[in-house]
């Protein structure tokens, strides 16, 4: 894929899919906004790109504080004057448990991270986008979005939010030339799989039971789907899921 001369935004984009992803796109020649909450993180991340010849920035945002998200849009149009493709990457799985066990405050949380921040990003982008004729827009989901599962219910709830969001989106922003599309993966290597493999006694036979392709993909895998939905001009308003089949199970 050639993203030559495009301006790509990934939140969440230090770590695990979001680092993979930013690393793909900066090789294949797009200008890369890293953010997340880690400066550091983000920072270490764009140093890498540069030496291997790639441009990117780091900005740090927090998805759930909307004046962080504001500060996001600003910084972001500083550094590059345009923003083309938004990877609303970045989320969080903070309560896992049985529904009656979980909190309000961990319903906030969940909610405003994976769901509030997602639309609120967006939404001030959009019209930004159609000032330079129009844009992307890919919303991370995940297969818990599309088949619910016991004991995640806040996880599933926000991401099955962003799907129907997604589609609101695609409808609102087509005249403006705005394509929006969302993207479930299942499991991938990441900070977050991994270290639930680590702690999680049968986490990892767990899920590849459910699935038809039997191991968990590489974080780089994730970047022929990301690619597709980023350039395939006349898609908008789907979800794509990369589940190893999970979701046909």
């Amino acid at each position: 894929m050639d993203f030559n001369d495009k301006v790509v935004l990934i939140t969440g984009g230090s770590r695990g899919l979001g680092r993979a992803m930013s690393r793909g796109f900066a090789e294949a020649g797009a200008k890369v906004i890293v953010a997340s909450r880690k400066l550091e993180a983000c920072e270490s991340l764009v140093n890498e790109i540069r030496a291997a010849g790639g441009e990117a920035v780091a900005i740090a945002a927090h998805t759930g504080d909307i004046e962080s998200l504001d500060h996001l849009v600003e910084a972001s149009y500083q550094a590059f004057g345009r923003v083309d493709i938004l990877v609303n990457n970045a989320g969080i799985n903070v309560a896992m448990g049985a529904l009656s066990d979980l909190t309000p405050a961990q319903y906030d949380k969940m909610y405003e991270v994976n769901q509030r921040g997602p639309w609120y990003l967006a939404s001030r982008l959009a019209p930004k986008m159609a000032e330079h004729g129009g844009g992307c827009v890919i919303n991370m989901l995940s297969v818990a979005g599309v088949k619910p599962p016991a004991y995640m219910g806040f996880y599933a709830a926000t991401k099955a939010a962003m799907q129907a969001m997604t589609k609101v989106m695609a409808q609102e922003w087509a005249p403006m030339g705005i394509r929006v599309n969302a993207l479930a993966p299942g499991t991938y290597h990441s900070d977050l799989t991994d270290g639930a493999i680590a702690a999680i006694p049968g986490f990892e036979e767990g899920a590849l039971s459910q699935q038809l392709i039997k191991r968990i993909a590489e974080p780089e895998e994730i970047l022929n789907p990301i690619f597709y939905l980023a350039s395939e001009s006349f898609t908008t308003g789907i979800t794509l899921v990369a589940d190893g089949g999970m979701t046909t199970l």
